[in-house]
């Protein structure tokens, strides 16, 4: 029966997914194998383990973290000037260099037996996060060594020779590092890329020595300007067959000295008014020894598979750390400026226009939190997910972007001229740059997301695909036929469950034991689980290689693993937290808002989908009755927009880790108006029962001549009155020169 099986079924039906299923690069494979799934896979599954992300606990620092990022770091951003870095000088001053070198802060991530701080990739996240509420400029700086670049490279993957020599050279600064992986012709296709090296012997330290012969040029190379050693990543050839028989061996990872003969260094770019060091380089005819590899000589041709390794990790601190930052610096700062800042005698906070952005930003802020707190505890439990990594790149620097615009426009003119004051305005210019490096966003949410997860993430897909491209066919078959029945009985489990859940939008779906009141959250988080599930395996059997050509399609189910995952981090983090009932505004915002664009995705799909019929039938199977959630009320933005305009140890918490400058800086100023507007605000409702509504000296004397205030509120509102239009101006300079003008 079973050879008979083989015969008449498996062996056909390996055939069939030969023609249908993608066929897997080289580079793919090496890019599905690097890193591992984790949450994101249960969210595939149709029924996620909940107590697998629930008991993980909340992330917490060790005490030697915490007195680094209450001391050095505090330092650190009480030296900062990014007025002074980003517009007048355009670099990071010496002193801060020499302070970053002297407290470590290029080797926080470098274990301590090689002279680094050794700290865990939840204070790494911290530290960067704190650093870019004062200067996106100097969070870059301190960001780039700790992520991908040689330090992580020689951790994982450097000989022992390598490590000792260079990790506490990379800890305490005298090195410098850059890494060389994007060239002007192929940008984010490392595939496509035309640095070259060959094979070859050559001259070194006086002797004949094996090595590479390389040629290259990069650019886009953070602290190239400045580094003095290049991880460069470059393609190697083999011609004269001296390692083997093949010609061409991959792409491979090597360590070069900047002043190695041959290597030139370029000028700057400019990256969208940022200060941090940025250029192209080049080299010519450069010789690299073979020691000079990343792990010697016997990784070769490995360089994909580490740099996937690295990036499966670092994307999930780096840049989310940046987002992260950015976001509760804004919600903070608007939330305080909406507050101080009138219109009609009103504060401009109570528009509810201007409420529901408040409501916007205070929600990204929670949901990005959230995110990458569970993000880096899952890092420092040791994992390595690359999906989650990639949907937090993508989602975090999109959601600082709304956040960013939201927080100007309300600020408007106030966030518009430049000047020491302003501290919105340069995080704005930043977004564009977070958006694009490490892989742009667009291609990202495309081609990453979903184009990686449904296959890394489905329990019996990837086996399948490597079984078809066997070259035995018989072990292809065995290893077919032991996979068909797994793989069967788990798409009818995804096919009633999907169709139950969507037909009962949820209402039966499990959640956790203690959850209160967001247990009909969970319930929907299930529910969609379930439904992703099941499009997902009627995609993939149906379009098969050709749904990696769909790119909207595959963006929009991308799009709704992402919001699962976002939703679930946020779920855990009002647990963690104890579920706080002031926080529950936050919560019901978040989740409704990306519950909503989970429905509008999968509505999508389903209407664009290329087999009209299979569309329609999804739709009927998982989403009869069409949308079932809604976007959050209007009493529910009022709420989170009160919640950023009111003390509170929620704003506290939301905003946790924003830097709130020194005296006089433009956050200093609107942080402490705020405190005296919200201090005085029983005075000023007196002033307003006597029939003054505008705040200034003089109808402040006036209400004490009526005796609507005593002289001592009188005083406090004055100091009020002061500290509210401090808070709102401007800058202003002398009249440019048309030459500085056009410069501009």
């Amino acid at each position: 029966m079973s050879d008979l099986r083989k015969k008449w079924i498996t062996a056909p039906l390996l055939n069939l997914i030969k023609k249908v299923l993608p066929p897997i690069s080289e580079t793919e494979r090496e890019a599905m194998e690097a890193g591992e799934v984790w949450w994101d896979a249960q969210l595939l599954s149709g029924k996620p383990d909940w107590e697998q992300l629930l008991s993980m606990g909340p992330p917490s620092l060790s005490e030697e973290e915490q007195a680094f990022l209450d001391g050095p770091v505090e330092e650190l951003c009480q030296m900062v000037d990014d007025w002074q870095i980003s517009f007048e000088e355009h670099r990071i001053p010496d002193e801060v260099w020499d302070f970053l070198k002297k407290e470590r802060f290029f080797g926080i991530i470098i274990p301590k037996e090689y002279g680094g701080l050794g700290f865990s990739p939840t204070a790494h996240a911290e530290i960067v996060t704190k650093i870019s509420t004062r200067s996106t400029s100097v969070g870059v700086t301190v960001m780039v060594p700790n992520s991908l670049g040689p330090g992580e490279l020689l951790m994982a993957h450097g000989t022992d020779e390598q490590k000792d020599y260079y990790l506490p050279r990379l800890a305490d600064g005298r090195e410098i590092p850059c890494f060389g992986l994007t060239s002007p012709e192929a940008g984010s296709d490392a595939a496509a890329m035309v640095d070259n090296g060959v094979v070859c012997y050559g001259e070194y330290k006086g002797e004949k020595t094996l090595g590479m012969r390389v040629n290259w040029h990069k650019r886009y190379i953070t602290l190239g300007p400045v580094a003095t050693i290049l991880g460069l990543a470059f393609k190697l050839y083999d011609p004269d067959h001296i390692l083997g028989d093949k010609d061409e061996l991959g792409i491979t990872v090597a360590l070069v000295p900047t002043d190695t003969e041959g290597v030139t260094i370029g000028q700057r770019h400019l990256p969208a008014m940022q200060a941090f060091q940025n250029g192209p380089n080049w080299g010519k005819d450069v010789f690299i020894p073979m020691e000079w590899i990343i792990g010697g000589q016997e990784n070769v041709g490995r360089g994909w598979h580490m740099l996937m390794s690295a990036l499966a990790a670092g994307r999930g601190i780096s840049l989310p750390s940046l987002s992260t930052g950015g976001a509760k610096m804004a919600a903070r700062t608007t939330g305080a400026y909406a507050r101080v800042r009138e219109q009609f005698s009103i504060p401009i906070g109570k528009f509810e226009g201007v409420q529901r952005r408040l409501a916007e930003i205070a929600s990204i802020a929670y949901v990005l939190d959230s995110a990458h707190k569970t993000t880096t505890r899952a890092l420092d439990e040791g994992r390595k997910p690359a999906v989650v990594s990639a949907i937090m790149k993508a989602h975090a620097t999109t959601g600082l972007r709304q956040a960013i615009n939201d927080a100007m426009d309300i600020h408007a003119g106030k966030a518009i001229m430049d000047g020491p004051l302003n501290y919105i305005g340069n995080v704005y210019r930043a977004v564009p740059v977070a958006i694009t490096v490490e892989g742009a966003n667009i291609l990202t949410r495309s081609l990453m997301i979903f184009g990686q997860g449904a296959i890394r993430c489905h329990p019996y897909l990837l086996d399948e695909m490597m079984a078809a491209e066997n070259p035995d066919t018989e072990e292809g078959i065995e290893a077919l036929d032991e996979l068909l029945p797994k793989h069967m009985w788990f798409q009818l489990k995804t096919f009633l469950r999907g169709v139950f859940h969507g037909w009962t939008i949820g209402l039966f779906a499990s959640s956790p034991k203690g959850v209160g009141a967001a247990a009909k959250y969970y319930r929907q988080l299930n529910r969609y689980s379930a439904v992703l599930t099941l499009v997902t395996e009627i995609s993939l059997m149906s379009l098969g290689g050709e749904l990696k050509r769909k790119e909207l399609i595959s963006s929009r189910l991308g799009d709704v693993l992402s919001q699962l995952y976002l939703l679930s981090c946020a779920l855990k983090r009002f647990k963690d937290d104890g579920s706080p009932k002031e926080d529950r505004p936050l919560l019901e915002f978040a989740m409704r808002a990306g519950l909503h664009e989970i429905e509008v995705s999968l509505l999508e799909v389903f209407q664009n989908f290329p087999r009209r019929f299979l569309g329609q039938l999804m739709h009927f199977l998982t989403m009869p009755w069409g949308h079932s959630v809604h976007t959050a009320s209007d009493r529910q933005a009022r709420a989170c927009a009160d919640l950023l305009m009111t003390p509170s140890e929620s704003r506290d918490r939301l905003t946790k880790g924003v830097f709130l400058g020194n005296p006089g800086d433009g956050v200093d100023l609107v942080e402490q108006a705020f405190n005296k507007v919200c201090a005085t605000e029983e005075a000023r409702d007196k002033l307003k029962k006597g029939g003054i509504r505008t705040l200034n000296h003089q109808t402040i004397d006036d209400g004490l001549e009526r005796g609507l205030i005593s002289e001592e509120e009188a005083e406090k509102l004055r100091d009020t009155a002061d500290a509210v239009d401090l808070a709102i101006q401007v800058d202003h300079f002398d009249q440019l020169s048309p030459e500085a003008a056009g410069a501009r």
